[in-house]
Order: C-alpha cells, then structure tokens, then sequence
C-alpha cells in the first residue's frame, strides 16, 4: 500500500493550479481594461451633454457652434461684469470643452455639425477617443435647440 504523494501527482497538480490563476490573471487585466473604457465612455457622454446644454441656453448662437473656439473669458468671476454677445459665448463654449475633452480623453478629439436649415436647429456632436486595443471609438448625440 502507497500513502502520500508522488512527485508526478504533486507536479500535475501544480500545472493545474498554475493555468487556473494565469486564467483569473487574463480574466483580472480584461476586467480592469473594460472598466477603463466604460469610464471613458460615460465621460464622453457627460462632456456631449454638457455642450448640448451650453448649446440650449444660447439658442442665438446658432451657427458659431461650428466654428474655432477662443477663451473669451465669457464664464468669468462673478462680479467681473463681461459681457459677452452669444457668437463670443458660443466660441467661448467650445474652447471650454475642447479643453475639457483633450484632458480628459485619450488623444480625445471632437466636431459639431450644424444643421441652421432645419426648424428647429439640429446639432450633431461627436466625442471621439483613442483606446489602445480598440482604435478610435466615437460617442454621438444629436440634438435640436430652440430658438428663443
């Protein structure tokens, strides 16, 4: 009668031990790299919708939506007394968020079209990002502002 271990039991155990943990490893690193993306995700999202709403509170703006951005200062201190006409808003708007999103993405870039021609006008925002096993992913919304 044999008691104990052999030395070939103890190594094929081992073996099977060893791929079980490279698989919970594997199963770790992709679940940390889909968390990474879910949170770029939902930061792309919040960035859209926070220039869906600047574009909704400056519906006289319209098409200087889609052009350049420049700091106009317009969201200065209170107290500071800028007043800034809606095409200095809207520039203003878009320097902010293309700030906003060049920090806070992954190579994050973006682009507003503007439909002027539809009642009411209608936005097409796109946030887009680099992630490094899956290119270039891309977040769209599209709105429509009314005119006031």
């Amino acid at each position: 009668m044999q008691s104990g271990l052999s030395l070939v039991e103890t190594l094929v155990a081992l073996v099977v031990l060893s791929v079980g943990l490279l698989g919970v490893a594997a199963l770790q690193v992709q679940g940390m790299s889909a968390g990474q993306t879910a949170n770029y995700r939902a930061h792309a999202a919040n960035l859209a919708a926070d220039m869906a709403e600047r574009i909704r509170s400056n519906p006289l703006g319209l098409d200087a939506y889609s052009g350049p951005g420049s700091d106009n200062r317009c969201a200065a201190a209170a107290g500071e007394g800028f007043d800034c006409t809606p095409e200095q808003m809207a520039a203003h708007d878009l320097f902010l968020w293309d700030r906003a999103i060049r920090t806070g993405l992954p190579d994050g870039d973006w682009r507003i079209q503007v439909d002027s021609g539809s009642v009411p006008p209608g936005y097409r925002l796109e946030v887009s990002w680099v992630e490094p096993r899956q290119g270039r992913l891309q977040y769209r919304l599209s709105i429509q502002a009314l005119q006031r």
